[in-house]
């Protein structure tokens, strides 16, 4: 259950992000639902493949773990940047527009997400250690 909580709260805090951003570049709230709804989806659905595929690299090159962690969130930023880059050229036909949205959107939310997956952490063992206590 805390799973799917939590990839409820990851899409929710993406699709919020994507929306703000969109709007702010275009003014358009219709705009702004459709990059909160496409964007965020696509990015979370692939987030565990991508994060499977590098958990079996760390494992593989134990020695090598702060190098492949750099590069593990240099990949997540371009995959993120792949699917906006796609989802908003198709959105408006405008390679301008899908630069601009390839650039902005996945660098903050590869910076915004680890701060939320934090934040969810210490609430979920908070509720825990309650739910406990009680």
């Amino acid at each position: 259950m805390a799973i799917a909580a939590k990839k409820m709260s990851q899409v929710t805090t993406h699709m919020g992000i994507a929306f703000g951003l969109m709007y702010l570049l275009t003014g358009s709230v219709a705009f702004g639902g459709l990059a909160a709804v496409l964007e965020p989806v696509i990015n979370v659905a692939l987030l565990p493949y991508h994060e499977r595929g590098w958990h079996a690299l760390r494992a593989r090159f134990a020695a090598r773990r702060l190098a492949l962690l750099a590069a593990e969130k240099a990949s997540q930023t371009v995959m993120h940047a792949g699917v906006a880059f796609g989802m908003m050229y198709a959105a408006t036909g405008s390679l301008a527009f899908g630069g601009l949205a390839a650039v902005l959107e996945p660098i903050i939310n590869v910076i915004a997400l680890p701060f939320h997956d934090r934040l969810f952490e210490r609430h979920v063992l908070r509720t825990a250690t309650v739910a406990a206590a009680a």
